[in-house]
């Protein structure tokens, strides 16, 4: 199964666009950073990765805040044009100030 649930910062927003169909697409850069537990050991986990809503998602993301941290959930596919992923965001949620301290992913 090909599912994301990350909570992360939005450090970029591009401009509202459309697609040669006439659907608006959106694409985000998000940050995120916390600490994970593996083999026993903290680990320090940073991330920043390339992310694409489209539709009613992609209008009501043009007015999104920087910065602010979101859980954003859908899957994730090959970049068309580099050997990196690109994250189709399916759904967002606004993250609590008391979820973001107590579960950071």
């Amino acid at each position: 199964m090909n599912q994301v649930d990350l909570t992360a910062g939005i450090a970029e927003l591009s401009p509202l666009r459309y697609t040669p169909a006439g659907i608006p697409a959106i694409n985000f850069i998000l940050e995120h950073e916390s600490e994970v537990l593996e083999a026993g050991v903290n680990r320090q986990v940073k991330l920043t990765i390339r992310a694409v809503a489209f539709g009613t998602l992609a209008e009501q993301a043009v007015k999104l805040p920087l910065g602010k941290s979101f859980r954003f959930t859908g899957f994730l596919i090959n970049a068309r044009t580099s050997k990196g992923v690109v994250f189709h965001i399916q759904a967002l949620h606004p993250i609590l100030q008391a979820e973001q301290v107590l579960n950071p992913i």
